[in-house]
């Protein structure tokens, strides 16, 4: 796969190198969601409330790599039910294989930033939320790396 097909339309990678990050894993129909600008959680997990600037999207396929991240704009609560960021078709894509909950908080993203060097997979991937910066994402070659610095919640 071409990750760089969409450099040319996408901002640098330009954030402050000491900004927070949290890392996701993100299946294909999660990730594309991204690119559209929403990620959504349920209220349960840590990374809701956890203070970051940015999401870093670890992608199972096709490159098993964390490869870009995005401005985290706002975190919108949503109902199923009620209206908001996230449509029906979001919910079956992104929820309703992973959870049974109706309440989710959107992660709204402003335009995903590709990585210079993808974060490639040495291990067994990205299990809940990792929490890192910037320079952290453009400075370590494999998962294991980003793991001495990382930290969980």
């Amino acid at each position: 796969m071409d990750l760089d097909r969409f450099a040319s339309d996408t901002p640098d990678d330009d954030a402050p190198a000491d900004a927070r990050v949290c890392v996701v894993a993100t299946q294909p129909d999660t990730f594309e969601r991204c690119r559209s600008g929403i990620y959504p959680s349920p209220p349960s997990y840590d990374r809701v409330d956890e203070p970051v600037a940015f999401v870093a999207f670890y992608r199972t396929a096709p490159v098993s790599a964390v490869t870009h991240y995005a401005p985290v704009q706002a975190r919108t609560p949503q109902i199923r039910s009620d209206s908001g960021p996230m449509a029906e078709a979001d919910w079956a894509a992104t929820i309703d294989p992973f959870s049974d909950t109706d309440e989710v908080v959107v992660f709204e993203l402003g335009d995903l930033i590709p990585l210079d060097s993808p974060v490639e997979n040495d291990r067994s991937g990205v299990r809940g939320a990792w929490y890192c910066t910037i320079a952290d994402l453009r400075t370590v070659a494999s998962l294991s790396a980003l793991a001495g610095r990382a930290t969980t919640t």
